[in-house]
C-alpha cells in the first residue's frame, strides 16, 4: 500500500467537494438567508484546506496509474467517512452537536436517510437543501462522481470505482470507465429533471420538487417536508415519486441502454430487473390486501399506499405517503420482508440487492437438485450466463457477513437500548441504507433519541452498508495493510 497514492487521492476529492459543498449559498442568496452562508463557506474551507493538506503530504502526485486493489478499497472507505465529516460542519451551526452532525451527514450521503431532527421549523431553507443535495451526491456514488470529473483517475478511476459499485458484478457500459461514469451520471441527471418538471407540474412547490427529486434518485428519503410525501396530500405527487423510486432501484446501466441507445430490451430481458418487478407486484398485492380487509382502508388508498411504501422499503428511499408504524403487525412484517431485499446492482438502493436475492434461491435450487441427482452438473446461470466460481464465492460470503453483522449489530442495539424493534428493524433500516423503521424511529419519527453509542453503532451500519462489506471484510485481513514505497 502507497501512502502517497491514498493521501493525493482523497485530497483531490475533498479539494472537489469543497466546491460543490458551497452550492447551498445560491439557496441562502435567493431567500435571504444570509446567516447560513457561513456555514458553508467554513465546511468549504475546511474540505479544501484538508484537501492540500493531505496533497502536500502526499507530494502532490497526480500520477495514480500503479494504484493497487487494496489502495483503491481504503480510498473509498476513507473518501466516505472524511466527506461525511466535512459534510457534518455546516449541521453545527445550526445547533446540533458534533454526534448528531455526523449521524445527519452521514445518513445524507449514505443515502440512509435517517434523521436525528425533531422540529424541521427550526431550520432555513439551505439546510434542507443541502441535506437533499447530499443524498444527490450519495446516490450514484461520491467515488463515481469525481472518477466521471477528475482527469487524473482516468486509468485509477477502475480500481475505486468497482471498490464503490453496488452489486457483486463488475459492469461497464463503455470501454472506458471514465466513460461509464459520465454516462451513468448523464442518466441520472436526466431522470431528476424529468422528474423535477413533473413535480412542478402536480402542483408541489419548486424548491421542494428539487429537494425530492434530488433524494428520490439517490434512493434517500430526505424530505423538506417533516411528514415526508404524505404531507403534500396530493395523489398526482405520490404516484410520480413512486415511479421515479422504481427507477432508483433500477440498475442504471440498463437505463442507459434503453433511454440512450433505445434499447428496452436491456431492461425486458434482465433476469434481475424482471424478478425485482415481480417481488413489488407481488408483496404490493398482498399488502393491498392487508391494508383493505385488515386496516378497513379504501381500495384506491390501498393500493397506492402499498405500492409506494413497497416500492420506498425495497429500494431504500425509505420516503413515507402513509404513517406505516400505525399499520397492522401483518403489513409492517411484509414491509421488513422486503426491507432485506434491497434495489437492483447497479442502482442507487442500498440493502443485499435483488441480483444477490435472484442467486440464493437459485443456488438453494441447485443444492436440492445435487441431492437427487448428486453426479449432475448444475451449472447457476443468472441471464443466460454462467455466475463464475469467484461471483458465486463473493455473494454467499457477502450473505453470511451480510446476516452476522445485521445479527450483532441488533443484538448490541437491543441491549443498549432494551427495546427488541429498535435493535432489529433499526439495524435492518441503517445497514440496509433504509432509513425510517417502526415505533419511535418510524416514518414520523426521530433517531435523535438514541443513546450515543447506538447512534455510533448505527453510523458504521451505514457506512458499511454503502459500501457493501467488502471493503469493510477486505480491511480485516493482516495482508491488506501491507506498504510499499
Amino acid at each position: 500500500m502507497k501512502i502517497a497514492n491514498i493521501l493525493n487521492a482523497l485530497g483531490l476529492i475533498l479539494i472537489a467537494f469543497g466546491v460543490i459543498i458551497l452550492s447551498p449559498i445560491i439557496v441562502a442568496l435567493l431567500e435571504h438567508e444570509y446567516a447560513s452562508i457561513l456555514p458553508f463557506v467554513t465546511a468549504s474551507f475546511c474540505s479544501v484546506g484538508l484537501g492540500f493538506f493531505f496533497q502536500k503530504y502526499g507530494g502532490f502526485s497526480r500520477n495514480f496509474d500503479d494504484l493497487r486493489r487494496n489502495e483503491g478499497f481504503l480510498i473509498v472507505s476513507l473518501a466516505w467517512i472524511v466527506t461525511g465529516a466535512v459534510g457534518a460542519v455546516p449541521y453545527l451551526f445550526y445547533g446540533l452537536n458534533p454526534l448528531d452532525a455526523y449521524f445527519e451527514s452521514v445518513s445524507g450521503i449514505t443515502t440512509t436517510g435517517a434523521t436525528i431532527l425533531m422540529d424541521f421549523s427550526l431550520y432555513p431553507k439551505d439546510f434542507f437543501f443541502w441535506r437533499s443535495l447530499s443524498q444527490w451526491l450519495g446516490g450514484m456514488g461520491i467515488i463515481v462522481l469525481f472518477v466521471a470529473i477528475l482527469p487524473q483517475f482516468a486509468v485509477a478511476g477502475r480500481q475505486m470505482f468497482f471498490a464503490e459499485a453496488p452489486g457483486p458484478t463488475e459492469e461497464k457500459i463503455t470501454p472506458r470507465i471514465t466513460h461509464t461514469a459520465k454516462a451513468l451520471w448523464l442518466v441520472y441527471i436526466l431522470l431528476t429533471v424529468i422528474e423535477i418538471s413533473f413535480l412542478v407540474i402536480a402542483g408541489m412547490p419548486f424548491f421542494d420538487s428539487v429537494c425530492n427529486a434530488f433524494s428520490t434518485m439517490a434512493a434517500g428519503g430526505f424530505s423538506p417536508h417533516p411528514q415526508s410525501i404524505m404531507g403534500y396530500r396530493n395523489s398526482m405527487v405520490t404516484w410520480i415519486v413512486t415511479c421515479f423510486m422504481f427507477l432508483a432501484g433500477s440498475n442504471f446501466a440498463l437505463q442507459y441502454r434503453l433511454l440512450l441507445h433505445r434499447n428496452p430490451n436491456a431492461m425486458i430481458k434482465s433476469e434481475e430487473f424482471r424478478f425485482y418487478s415481480f417481488i413489488i407486484l407481488t408483496t404490493s398485492i398482498i399488502l393491498t390486501g392487508i391494508l383493505f380487509f385488515g386496516n378497513r382502508m379504501g381500495v384506491l388508498d390501498s393500493i397506492r399506499d402499498s405500492l409506494f411504501q413497497i416500492v420506498s422499503i425495497i429500494t431504500t428511499a425509505g420516503f413515507s405517503s402513509a404513517d406505516f408504524a400505525l399499520w397492522s403487525v401483518a403489513a409492517q412484517t411484509v414491509l421488513f420482508t422486503v426491507m432485506l431485499v434491497g434495489g437492483c446492482a447497479g442502482s442507487a438502493g442500498g440493502g443485499i440487492k435483488v441480483t444477490r436475492i435472484l442467486f440464493g434461491f437459485k443456488y438453494l435450487k441447485r443444492e436440492i437438485s445435487q441431492i437427487v441427482h448428486p453426479q449432475a452438473v448444475l451449472p447457476i446461470k443468472i441471464d443466460h450466463k454462467t455466475v463464475p466460481e469467484d461471483t458465486r464465492r463473493q455473494i454467499l460470503g457477502f450473505l453470511l457477513f451480510y446476516i452476522v453483522l445485521m445479527t450483532g449489530s441488533a443484538l448490541a442495539v437491543t441491549v443498549i437500548e432494551g427495546n427488541v424493534a429498535v435493535g432489529l428493524v433499526g439495524t435492518a433500516a441503517t445497514i440496509g441504507n433504509i432509513g425510517p423503521g417502526f415505533g419511535e424511529i418510524g416514518p414520523m419519527g426521530s433517531f435523535g433519541g438514541l443513546t450515543v453509542l447506538t447512534k455510533i453503532i448505527f453510523i458504521i451500519n451505514m457506512i458499511v452498508g454503502r459500501l457493501e462489506l467488502i471493503p469493510f471484510l477486505a480491511m480485516l485481513h493482516p495482508d491488506f495493510w501491507s506498504f510499499r514505497k
